[in-house]
């Protein structure tokens, strides 16, 4: 006897939907002596995790804040002494240097991956980053490779890396000569930053990650912009109270998009934070890295203000407040590499190749942000190059 039974192909089988809810919770703290043994933070911190303890982790420190911190290799060894029964370092710490070297060379990368495995780190285990916003770039991809997840405490030591960089969910290095071609989205376990680390930057790298700040504020919040105006003497003459006050507000202002945007691990083609950024960008590899991070980025505010103002969407009084804040801040807004061979798209070192790599980083079509006044940003999915280039010699006499 034959039993009839009505065959399902391949072809007319209903899709399983699926969606996978996942939440996120983090905590950017604010603390000076991080690492001295009275203070208790990053112990209460990793005491926090309910597991197993004590903890195993290994620490990664950047180069150059050993150069202005000698101490901090002991400071570091006798804090783990101390609370031993929390957290305890099962390696030296591995020293990389700092800048775009560290995520220029994917050597650093591999060594990381070594000592996890040669330490026998776990998935409720910790990487410690202690240092500037590359550092932390590169040591967060390798804590995200390893085990697809280690926990990662970042320790950030720059203006730049304590207000933007080091308190949101990226990590990545270059690759194939493009700013963050590899890396992922990977949320830290917590951030601490330690305002003493600043008091030892150079000039710059004080001034770079003002550069931050002033992006956020210029798409997000006019009042924080007039704070900045206001108080550009003392970020300048480096007051420690104002600097902590715009430090404070700028990350707030980024966790706040990134909680907020409904997109935080950016699946669509907006990018709002990254204003200026697709010249920034492009103008780190076109002068080899020697401009920081911030720097390239307040040029890049300054190219799309001005564009914004050329295009009508933003009133000369206001592109005007925003350019001499700008160099009243003491940045540079001209190099020679935003003109260089512009004429020719094909050329690498033309500069209009950077919004080719914007949109293929974003994914999609082209999305710019630009400005309609200060506080609010607009987005745009194509632009006028003759503009740009009438811009860029704006820009010449700034």
């Amino acid at each position: 006897m034959t039993i009839g039974i009505k065959q399902k192909t391949a072809f007319n089988l209903q899709p399983i939907h699926q969606c996978v809810p996942v939440t996120f919770h983090y905590d950017v703290h604010f603390t000076t002596g991080l690492f001295r043994v009275d203070n208790p933070l990053l112990a209460q911190v990793v005491a926090a995790d309910v597991q197993t303890s004590p903890k195993q982790a290994i620490a990664v420190i950047d180069s150059g804040l050993l150069q202005h911190h000698r101490g901090l290799l002991d400071q570091l060894a006798a804090y783990t002494k101390r609370y031993g029964d929390v957290l305890q370092l099962g390696f030296e710490p591995v020293i990389v240097p700092g800048g775009e070297a560290a995520k220029n060379n994917p050597g650093w990368i591999e060594q990381i991956h070594k000592i996890i495995d040669a330490v026998g780190l776990c998935r409720h285990s910790y990487v410690l980053a202690i240092g500037g916003g590359a550092v932390l770039d590169m040591v967060g991809y390798a804590a995200a490779t390893a085990h697809r997840g280690i926990r990662l405490l970042r320790v950030p030591t720059t203006v730049l890396a304590q207000n933007d960089s080091g308190v949101g969910v990226k990590n990545g290095i270059n690759a194939f000569d493009k700013k963050n071609f590899l890396g992922t989205f990977a949320p830290p376990y917590a951030v601490l930053n330690d305002f003493d680390f600043l008091t030892t930057l150079d000039d710059r790298d004080w001034r770079a990650g003002i550069a931050e700040a002033v992006k956020v504020a210029l798409i997000k919040d006019a009042s924080f912009f007039k704070f900045i105006r206001r108080h550009t003497e003392a970020l300048v003459n480096r007051d420690r109270d104002t600097m902590q006050q715009m430090i404070y507000r700028c990350a707030q202002l980024h966790l706040q998009h990134i909680a907020g945007s409904g997109d935080p691990f950016e699946m669509g083609s907006s990018r709002p934070l990254d204003f200026g950024h697709w010249v920034a960008h492009k103008l780190e590899q076109l002068t080899d890295y020697s401009l920081r991070h911030g720097e390239a980025v307040a040029i890049g505010i300054a190219l799309d203000s001005t564009y914004s103002y050329l295009a009508g969407l933003l009133s000369r009084l206001e592109w005007q407040r925003i350019v001499t804040t700008l160099t009243a801040l003491g940045f540079t807004l001209y190099v020679p590499e935003l003109a260089q061979a512009y004429y020719q798209l094909a050329d690498p070192r033309c500069l209009f190749r950077g919004l080719t790599e914007f949109r293929e980083h974003l994914g999609g079509e082209l999305t710019l942000m630009l400005l309609q006044e200060i506080g609010q940003g607009v987005e745009v999915h194509e632009v006028d190059l003759s503009l740009y280039r009438q811009a860029i010699s704006l820009l010449v006499d700034c």
